[in-house]
């Protein structure tokens, strides 16, 4: 459809608008325009449509023309919602090539990527704020709406319309939360709270001299408070914010004594938000100087960016990655007026960073990601389209922002997988995403990372990405010393206790002598893998997927960890009646029972899946080893990701064979790639950090390369197997995913649609084979791969695959299997 200017129609013209919903159609849906709002019809603007029987929807107008559908008549839209665009043209392109290039639906990207408060539907739940301000000027239809709020608590849109008697009441709900009058309902489930610390603050009557001179002389007779107030002055010459933990531990004053500092009124307390993870805010001056190392690695960077459009940056962990992208994000915003996104893989890593860099750059930054409700994401989004934010940290879904002058986009930790949205659809790769959306802005990228993807890594050494190495820590500290120990070697030797070998323990011995921290990473949560019986081999197994259970003792139950079943533990066993039920491999809470039984006086925590569930419990866990309140952490790959602490020496991995023995051609590359990351955590200040790696495959030769940290022996060996098999970067792959809860319709349609499919492609399609886990949530799943190489014409493949499952699906028998597509599936 063409795009025109709302203004060179006429009021009796007859205009069609192509709208997209935020339903995964085929298609998109085209309807007509009342003569009444010709004027308002603009590229971008969110209308109220009718869609089905009774469901009105939010649409965005992606297309107008004169010329009618012509196999249905087009509905009229009922309303529109916006006075200017809510989504950019460049959105809209970026959506397209989203929608063609990950096979989905125009509409799958739209729910993606819209705010749930620019997506209002006829069943939204309304509620009142708290606290709303009621001096706020209101029409007489908002003031019903608020009246009838106040008095029900919630009203749906289909409530609104029956209370007002009229259909068109979508702009006057809009104009209630730009007044911030109302909530969407699910605003209110997802409240992100920031972390609050307690800040204390002289009265400013004491600054004066001889005030401060007789203050002295009333405290002489209270000495702890005496030592506070001392502590302060002394910690205030720094410059620097003073917490309530930090005064109490200089001066040693304890808690009563700030009590009644600030119940004399002479200290005040003040409670502001601060960065949940960062350990080391104070470390990041505003007026910092790159070291030579950093200083070359930014002119190199520029350098590049003179012909090529992407850079990969590789730099050891604590290399000091995040000055040199400051400053140049400095130069950006300082020469062009441009906006930067700074892309982090996780949530918890946007809000370590964000404080740092709000140093910098101030109100002009904003954040954004999941965690935040949706009002606060339809400012950041209203924010970032007006060009209020210069810079943007979040998530992979910080890419759908509707950014005017995008310059340069930042991938931190490159690597992680953590970027794939795997469900629902978009299943989008944020870096890869990232990379088209800088080429529609003319922006530039720089993808940083201590252990690079193998992708972007072969892109850099074939020319298509420009490439900088760092190779020396920050201030010339060394990497941790690493050690590997053969579990085999000290089993044998009965050396091993419980599931520690005599050199960890000895390790962790040190450290604690030395009150330093440590880390322990086990990829496993739980406490036993798997339960059997010993006399017939029974194991209990989900009833919804194919997959044995994991004990979790401080439930007492056994869990799903796919799609959360649960179940009582078994102590009998239900097959054959013997009591010889065994505990076969171990998690994350057997490895802390365990270590409790061995160090009773120390304090351990859990970093996993199940301890962080509620709102606050990763940055609890976070701040309480931040703050040293916690000798030993233990935990998942989460432990892996980008954190920062100064006390940390030694970091113990229980077992690296769990990473290595996974069936995937990626196996690896992503065991080098967290192996390295966890070593990085260790010894990055002063000291070197150790690193003790437990293996039953001690001669391994990931093991062997993470220890002497040779990313490019890795790479080497990596590349090679993966050109003689044709994986990628040498192939492109197509997941395809065939799902019915009737194992024999799936088997039939499995085998019927790969022979479509390898009558067009040939060898390329492989399978139908079974995944790892063949039923999840009672669906049954058979999986095939189209693997095409670099000779092959990906779009004509998509397309003709686009084709395929258009026909397959409109098959009698096969109308109720399920498909899924997962292009580049890694």
């Amino acid at each position: 459809m063409n795009g025109f200017e709302p203004d060179i129609f006429t009021e009796r013209e007859t205009l069609f608008v192509e709208v997209i919903l935020p339903l995964s159609l085929a298609k998109n849906y085209t309807y007509r325009v009342p003569f009444d709002l010709n004027n308002q019809i603009e590229i971008g603007r969110r209308v109220m449509v009718q869609f089905g029987k009774h469901k009105i929807y939010t649409a965005l107008i992606s297309g107008i023309t004169t010329v009618p559908p012509i196999i249905y008549e087009a509905k009229y839209i009922l309303d529109v919602i916006d006075s200017a665009p809510s989504v950019t043209e460049t959105q809209l392109k970026f959506w397209k090539w989203m929608m063609g290039y990950y096979m989905c639906n125009e509409g799958d990207v739209m729910a993606a990527a819209l705010p749930a408060s620019l997506k209002l539907a006829s069943e939204t739940i309304l509620i009142l704020r708290e606290n709303f301000d009621d001096s706020v000027e209101l029409t007489e239809k908002e003031a019903i709406i608020i009246s009838a709020l106040q008095k029900q608590q919630k009203l749906t849109v289909n409530d609104v319309s029956k209370l007002l008697g009229q259909k068109t009441i979508y702009p006057i709900i809009n104009h209630l939360l730009d007044k911030e009058l109302i909530l969407v309902a699910e605003e209110v489930i997802q409240k992100y709270k920031p972390l609050l610390k307690s800040f204390i603050i002289l009265n400013e009557f004491y600054n004066e001299e001889e005030n401060l001179k007789q203050l002295f002389a009333i405290l002489d007779r209270s000495p702890k408070q005496l030592d506070a107030l001392l502590a302060y002055l002394k910690l205030n010459k720094l410059g620097l914010p003073i917490s309530k933990e930090q005064l109490i531990e200089e001066s040693n004053c304890g808690a009563a004594a700030l009590k009644a500092l600030t119940d004399k009124d002479i200290f005040t307390v003040l409670k502001r938000p601060v960065s949940r993870l960062a350990a080391h805010d104070d470390d990041f001056s505003v007026n910092f100087s790159l070291n030579d190392g950093q200083q070359s690695a930014l002119n190199q960077i520029n350098t590049a960016f003179e012909d090529k459009d992407v850079v990969l940056l590789h730099g050891v962990t604590a290399s000091g990655k995040t000055q040199v992208y400051i400053k140049l994000i400095e130069e950006i915003i300082n020469t062009s007026d441009g906006q930067v996104l700074f892309l982090l893989p996780e949530i918890a890593l946007t809000t370590q960073i964000v404080e740092r860099i709000k140093k910098y750059f101030g109100n002009s930054i904003g954040v954004y990601h999941s965690k935040f409700n949706n009002s606060e994401r339809v400012e950041i989004w209203n924010k970032v389209k007006h060009g209020a934010f210069k810079v943007v940290l979040g998530a992979r879904s910080a890419v759908f922002l509707p950014f005017q002058n995008l310059k340069l986009i930042v991938i931190d930790e490159e690597h992680e997988p953590s970027y794939k949205q795997y469900d629902p659809a978009p299943r989008y790769q944020a870096r890869d995403s990232a990379i088209y959306l800088a080429h529609l802005h003319k922006a530039k990228v720089i993808l940083g990372s201590a252990t690079p993807s193998l992708e972007s890594y072969h892109n850099a050494l074939i020319g298509k990405y420009g490439l900088v190495e760092m190779k020396e820590r920050f201030g010339g500290v060394q990497l941790p010393n690493q050690q590997v120990v053969s579990i085999a070697e000290e089993t044998k030797r009965k050396t091993m206790v419980s599931y520690f070998s005599s050199v960890l323990i000895k390790d962790i011995d040190l450290a604690l002598s030395k009150k330093e921290q440590i880390v322990l990473f086990q990829n496993r949560r739980g406490y036993a893998t798997i339960l059997i019986c010993a006399t017939c081999g029974y194991t209990p197994k989900c009833v919804n997927c194919d997959v044995s259970l994991t004990y979790h003792k401080s439930s007492g139950k056994l869990h799903c960890h796919y799609c959360g079943f649960q179940q009582s533990s078994v102590n009998i066993c239900p097959a054959c009646g013997s009591v010889h039920v065994e505990q076969k491999g171990f998690g994350t809470e057997r490895i802390e029972e365990e270590l409790r039984l061995l160090y009773p006086e120390i304090t351990i925590a859990r970093l996993d899946m199940d301890t962080t569930r509620t709102k606050n419990g990763l940055q609890q866990i976070l701040t309480d080893f931040q703050d040293k309140k916690t000798d030993i952490l233990i935990g998942t790959q989460m432990v892996a990701k980008g954190l920062d602490f100064d006390n940390l020496s030694l970091i113990g991995v229980i077992n690296a064979d769990t990473l290595l023995g996974y069936p995937d051609f990626r196996a690896y590359e992503r065991s080098y790639q967290l192996l390295a990351q966890v070593a990085g955590r260790a010894g990055r200040r002063a000291d070197q950090g150790n690193v003790c790696i437990q293996t039953y495959d001690a001669d391994n030769r990931i093991i062997k390369q993470v220890v002497d940290n040779d990313y490019l022996g890795m790479y080497n060996d990596e590349i090679a197997e993966r050109e003689k098999f044709l994986y990628p970067p040498f192939s492109r792959m197509i997941f395809i995913a065939v799902k019915h809860k009737d194992v024999t319709v799936l088997e039939n349609a499995a085998f019927f649609l790969a022979k479509i499919l390898k009558a067009k492609f040939g060898q390329r399609v492989l399978g139908p084979e079974q995944p790892l886990v063949s039923r999840v949530r009672n669906l049954y799943i058979k999986q095939i791969i189209i693997k095409a190489d670099k000779h092959t014409a990906i779009n004509k493949v998509k397309s003709v695959l686009r084709e395929t499952l258009t026909e397959f699906n409109a098959m009698k028998d096969f109308k109720s299997v399920l498909i899924q597509i997962d292009v580049d599936p890694y």
